[in-house]
């Protein structure tokens, strides 16, 4: 039987493939996946009974997500990231990805071109292709900031989107204010879309985050993804969303309509809940992962001889670069073979030449990342 030829060229998710070398070899300590390690707080749970309560939850909702969570968000962008948006423009989705996926479709056409900064978010990647379109690859600098010369340059007829992420994955670097509205001034003098990914807003380490969307006058061209998942322990709770120009509101409720009708109504139940505990209870949590960072951090410094690690003010992921000959990949299955500690290959992340390997300390407390680390650290000597 035939299969989509487009299908071909989607790179195969990293995580599953990593997760199954992980099972094969217990006791591993997994530096792999970026989740946090604590859970939802509270008031998310108790909105479940709330949901429980009016039977007519349990029938299809809105598909652009429930009144009250979309005013919620709307309040929450307006004081947080200085973003005056209606609640009309806000579509709540079944996670960041969905977001995303559902701005590709809406805005290109088969054989359209979006620009991404190297090394990039690998699930934008394959849904750039799934949507039969071409990623233009732009690297980013040493220390992995945006290269605005580069990206103008990458522009042409073709080009729909520039995409950030900031903070970013998988490098943790903050990009900033002034390299954030140059792309959004070239989206806007080349009637592109920005779209920002701000997952990771609230994980940053002595710089401020930045929402391109802010600026009086980019709302007609800008689209703002955020998520639930890092911040508020919320990852298989699947609740994201995004701000969108009022222009595209048909397309993408026609996409999500087909493709999940509305995100879950009890996750959006919980998001209301997990909004009203607020900023307040993911940055003491946060705390803690600082401290966790500065430990991993201060233990790589021992292997810099061989392993270099760029400035990271932001999310909770390293990305290292390695000398060695090896491929990114067989440094990753020798680490979880070998040393029982597992991190992700800097080649889905389209890094193919040099060794580079993602390190994620989100998940781990402080105890479980020395050991995490220390494993990590007397891998690479060896390999190296």
């Amino acid at each position: 039987m035939r299969q989509a030829l487009r299908m071909q060229s989607v790179q195969l998710p990293m995580i599953p493939i990593v997760g199954e070398l992980i099972r094969q070899h217990p006791g591993t300590i997994s530096l792999g996946q970026g989740v946090v390690s604590y859970p939802p707080p509270p008031q998310a749970i108790a909105q479940i009974s709330k949901f429980l309560s009016q039977p007519n939850n349990h029938k299809y909702q809105a598909v652009e997500g429930i009144a009250a969570l979309r005013s919620r968000i709307a309040q929450k962008l307006q004081t947080e990231n200085g973003m005056d948006v209606s609640a009309q423009n806000i579509v709540v989705t079944a996670g960041s990805n969905m977001g995303f996926l559902n701005a590709i479709l809406a805005i290109t056409d088969p054989g359209d071109d979006v620009i991404l900064q190297a090394p990039y978010y690998f699930n934008h990647e394959m849904a750039i292709a799934i949507a039969s379109c071409r990623a233009i690859v732009v690297p980013t600098d040493e220390h992995h900031q945006l290269q605005c010369d580069r990206i103008r340059q990458a522009i042409t007829e073709k080009t729909r989107a520039i995409v950030t992420i900031s903070p970013n994955n998988p490098t943790g670097a903050v990009y900033s204010e002034a390299d954030l509205r140059t792309v959004n001034q070239l989206c806007q003098q080349h009637h592109l879309y920005h779209i920002s990914d701000e997952t990771y807003e609230y994980f940053t380490y002595g710089v401020p985050h930045v929402s391109p969307g802010s600026p009086s006058g980019s709302g007609n061209h800008t689209i703002s993804l955020f998520s639930l998942s890092k911040a508020y322990g919320f990852a298989s709770w699947r609740i994201g969303y995004m701000v969108v120009p009022a222009h595209l509101l048909e397309s993408i409720q026609k996409i999500q309509d087909t493709n999940v009708i509305c995100p879950a109504v009890i996750s959006q139940y919980a998001a209301l809940g997990a909004l009203e505990a607020g900023k307040a209870y993911c940055q003491e949590k946060i705390a803690a992962i600082a401290e966790v960072r500065d430990i991993v951090l201060q233990e790589l410094s021992s292997i810099s001889q061989f392993c270099t690690v760029p400035p990271a003010h932001g999310a909770f992921y390293f990305l290292l670069n390695v000398q060695t000959d090896l491929s990114s990949m067989e440094v990753v299955e020798r680490l979880i073979c070998e040393d029982g500690v597992a991190v992700l290959p800097g080649s889905t992340f389209g890094l193919e030449t040099g060794c580079y390997l993602r390190v994620a300390y989100g998940a781990l407390d402080r105890d479980t990342a020395i050991a995490g680390v220390g494993r990590l650290i007397r891998g690479l000597k060896r390999i190296f």
